[in-house]
């Protein structure tokens, strides 16, 4: 690939288009989205707005792809079709997003085949990180491959990390998001804890700030949880979707995963009280809820 390669960007959503304005205010961009909507923002910060999938391809050298899971990377790719090959051939496809190991090592498989180059670049950070630019990439795939994407990463993340071949940069996502999962969840459980003890929570909070549980995490998210912000910076829908890869990819290698399994648990629960939406923090809701069943008077008679 001579000079500086044109980038072209999929995905606009939660952390998508975080991630594509700092693209956009680096240098030259092209931006395609589902719901053109979204790409209003990216104009003024002079992206070229593309009319069509086909029109980003065709303009671009390498193609970021920030989707939600493996249908919509599909979609995009045009995978199962002839216009695949015209897509991909000659372009490195780097995959941003959480699918699981197994759909990705496969897809690498058939990019490859196709002619193209592709990497797998899962971030580790939500949208606050995403927003400063402070992400933390792992890579995987061909090492030119991996090399050509890295040089679009600078934006977007502090570090990158090459993690070897495909799929073991999102093994590495899911091996991590498994401390981000006990991590947060027991938080929210710690502060429910001392709030219903009649703790003050601001000495709790100067406790946790001053001991070795501090923490980029605690220090974001238990003010949060006292103030009762559940605006999103990673959804519980999200956080779900991750545990779910999580724990697939430890059934289909026969790894425990015990501390993973009962997070999943709550946060299906979550969801189940209709939280999605909500931050992570929201898996409070269930355990908030499950305290105030234990407390019911007993129907005994």
């Amino acid at each position: 690939m001579d000079g500086t390669p044109r980038v072209g960007f999929i995905g606009l959503g939660h952390m998508g288009l975080a991630m594509a304005m700092n693209l956009a205010n680096a240098g030259p961009l092209t931006v395609w989205n589902r719901s053109a909507g979204k790409a209003a923002a990216l104009k003024r910060a002079g992206a070229r707005v593309a009319s069509s999938p086909d029109d980003l391809f065709a303009s671009s050298d390498i193609v970021i792809l920030m989707l939600t899971d493996g249908a919509a990377i599909d979609a995009v790719l045009d995978r199962f079709s002839s216009r695949f090959t015209a897509r991909v051939s000659g372009r490195v496809i780097v995959h941003m997003g959480t699918t699981s190991p197994d759909y990705s090592l496969q897809l690498e498989k058939d990019t490859r085949t196709a002619g193209g180059g592709y990497v797998e670049a899962p971030v580790s950070g939500s949208r606050k990180p995403a927003e400063a630019g402070q992400l933390v990439a792992m890579l995987a795939g061909e090492p030119a491959a991996v090399a050509a994407a890295r040089s679009c990463l600078t934006p977007m993340c502090k570090s990158s990390i090459t993690c070897g071949a495909v799929p073991k940069a999102l093994l590495m996502k899911l091996a991590v998001n498994i401390l981000l999962l006990a991590t947060v969840t027991g938080l929210v459980e710690s502060l429910h804890f001392a709030q219903r003890g009649g703790l003050d929570l601001d000495q709790v909070i100067q406790v946790l700030a001053a001991s070795q549980m501090a923490s980029d995490i605690s220090r974001l998210k238990a003010p949060k949880l006292v103030q009762g912000d559940f605006s999103a910076h990673a959804t519980i829908a999200d956080v779900l979707k991750n545990g779910r890869l999580i724990a697939e990819a430890a059934r289909s290698r026969g790894i425990a995963s015990p501390v993973l399994d009962v997070c999943r648990d709550l946060y299906e629960e979550t969801v189940a009280l209709g939280h999605g939406d909500l931050d992570m923090i929201a898996v409070v809701k269930v355990i908030e809820a499950r305290t105030d069943h234990c407390r019911e008077p007993s129907r005994d008679t």
